[in-house]
């Protein structure tokens, strides 16, 4: 009857959040279901635009499992719907309570509070409306160990393996593992093979995907790695500070204190497998991990519930209820936050039809579903077009051809409660450690803010452009980035509109050809026809004037070209010259 009680809890849970929106990551593992209908074996092996790249998918940070499973259910289904994939999911949730209700009866004194414990985990009950891997992973993970101490290891061999092809992570099962079979199983030889199984399948599958596709996932993940520095010295760091953080906050924090001095006083080989398993993980997360967020840390919620569970259960009742209360108020905000940009796609349909849509930042996936595009860098967006953009959501820079943008819808994302996530001002660190260290903050602001804007043709009201001059951007039709200082880089061909002189002037063009760039001949179009071209033999200052020249109509279009470009690593522009100024002689 316990089990039965902390598995309605589970149910409850996930009942009231059945119809959470698409959220964060989940766009990503839903296109690798779409894919997966197309190519089950290899659903990863595919291009996709990430923070305005294109960037390989067989790179992505897990292995395919979660992939299989949302395209079973695609094919299932037929379509992309909340509530019917929310409750598929609900199944592990289950698994990872129910195997949670195994250990708790070898490890704690109070097996249905140890329970309830871990389901109130702010990750779980949070992360549990998402359809990204972590709950899949946490369910194996969990069953994993609970039949390892259970001495059925065939069966943990499995669940160790769907673990391994759910998350990489996986791989610190294999020393955590180890102490328990130290400890408890140390003369059987089918135990120490068992927990070699998450190492056999991680390799077994890298090695498969490049005898198959001629890829090595670990290669393609590490050039990721990098290309957008997510393993640089500042990030590790900052992850290292924000992961203790978040454990403090696994049960209520008030539980944690008199649990520490309680373990410390006991020897036992359980309390020492408990340890064991806290240390190694967090050890593990800090060696790896770089956001920083809470949910990276779920597995670890089994074993500080479980020594936190033979505290007193008035002790565990109050703070199962305050943890509860929490969990579930963030799991509220969540929802809140992420339905915003489902309420907001649906008001645009009417805006939107006949016209190209562009989704400018991470959060797309409903814009998606009505037509919009993931925008890359430098996007050029043609007048007509519409642009939707999150000031939260990494959005990247792009060119108007001139047009000016024209705001047609915009909404401010701010749930009811004064509790945040992630958000435009935060101190929050639940889901990435770029904004503060906190496991969650306390703010009436918003968190995000997002509009639609139609680019509208404008023409071109200079005839001479100082790169930096606040008209500048209108005028900049495509292959210039953003303003650095005094100047813009250029790419492999710089295209700008001019106002057209009244009179026959000289063209300028003012640049500087800079020591790590290796362009060298310049070439300068006026309206699709070739004016002037000099070639350079080193870097430096330079200016290319004209003849005096008359364009036809009443605006043109001048473009830059140059023979070579450069990507600086980490930088996946392609770098042409330095430009400061251009356009007809005043």
């Amino acid at each position: 009857m316990k089990l039965l009680l902390a598995l309605a809890v589970v149910l409850l849970l996930r009942a009231a959040f059945l119809n959470q929106a698409i959220q964060g990551d989940d766009a990503y593992y839903l296109a690798f279901a779409e894919h997966a209908q197309i190519d089950p074996v290899h659903p990863l092996n595919f291009p996709y635009v990430f923070q305005g790249e294109l960037v390989d998918m067989e790179g992505h940070s897990h292995p395919p499992l979660n992939a299989w499973i949302l395209g079973a259910l695609l094919a299932m289904v037929g379509d992309i719907r909340e509530i019917p994939f929310h409750a598929g999911y609900i199944l592990f949730s289950l698994i990872a309570a129910a195997s949670m209700w195994s250990l708790a009866r070898r490890f704690s004194p109070n097996p249905l509070w140890a329970t309830l414990l871990f389901i109130a985990t702010p990750a779980f009950v949070i992360n549990g409306g998402s359809l990204e891997s972590d709950i899949p992973f946490l369910a194996f993970w969990m069953a994993g160990v609970a039949l390892v101490v259970a001495g059925r290891y065939v069966s943990a061999a499995i669940a160790l393996a769907l673990a391994a092809m759910a998350a990489y992570q996986a791989i610190f099962l294999t020393p955590i593992l180890a102490v328990y079979v130290w400890l408890f199983a140390r003369r059987s030889k089918a135990a120490w093979a068992m927990v070699l199984a998450p190492l056999i399948v991680i390799a077994g599958w890298q090695l498969f995907e490049l005898a198959t596709i001629g890829k090595l996932p670990i290669a393609v993940l590490s050039s990721h790695f990098k290309t957008y520095r997510f393993q640089s010295q500042g990030n590790k760091l900052r992850n290292a500070a924000a992961l203790p953080i978040h454990v403090c906050w696994m049960v209520f924090p008030a539980l944690l204190p008199p649990a520490l001095l309680l373990s410390r006083k006991r020897r036992d080989p359980e309390t020492l497998f408990l340890a064991a398993w806290i240390a190694i993980f967090l050890a593990g997360g800090l060696g790896i991990f770089f956001a920083g967020s809470a949910r990276y840390l779920l597995p670890m919620a089994a074993p500080v519930a479980l020594l936190v569970s033979r505290l007193n259960t008035r002790w565990l009742a109050a703070g199962f209820a305050a943890q509860m209360i929490l969990s579930v108020s963030l799991a509220f905000v969540n929802y809140q936050h992420w339905d915003g940009y489902r309420t907001f796609a649906a008001s645009l349909k009417p805006q939107i039809q006949n016209k190209r849509l562009w989704i400018n930042g991470e959060w797309g996936y409903y814009f998606q579903a009505v037509g919009g595009v993931p925008m890359q860098k430098e996007q050029p967006i043609r007048p007509g077009d519409v642009v939707v953009t999150s000031e939260l959501g990494y959005p990247v820079h792009f060119t108007t051809g001139g047009g000016a943008l024209t705001r047609i819808a915009e909404t401010e994302i701010r749930p009811a409660l004064p509790l945040r996530l992630i958000a435009l001002q935060t101190r929050s660190a639940y889901s990435k450690i770029d904004r503060g260290y906190l496991p969650f903050d306390v703010s009436t602001g918003p968190i995000d803010r997002v509009r639609a804007e139609v680019v509208v043709e404008r023409k071109p009201t200079l005839s001479y452009l100082k790169i930096n001059a606040p008209e500048a951007d209108y005028q900049l039709a495509s292959g210039v980035y953003l303003l650095e200082n005094s100047f813009r880089w250029t790419s492999g061909q710089a295209v700008i509109l001019l106002k057209s002189p009244a009179a026959p002037t000289p063209l300028r063009v003012v640049f500087t050809l800079h020591a790590d760039a290796p362009a060298r001949r310049i070439g300068i179009l006026l309206d699709g026809k070739e004016v002037a071209a000099r070639a350079f033999d080193k870097p430096g200052a330079y200016t290319i004037e004209t003849a005096p020249l008359l364009p036809a109509g009443p605006s043109t279009t001048l473009a830059i070209t140059v023979d070579k470009t450069v990507s600086p690593p980490g930088d996946r522009r392609e770098l042409g010259i330095v430009l400061y100024e251009v356009g007809f002689v005043p």
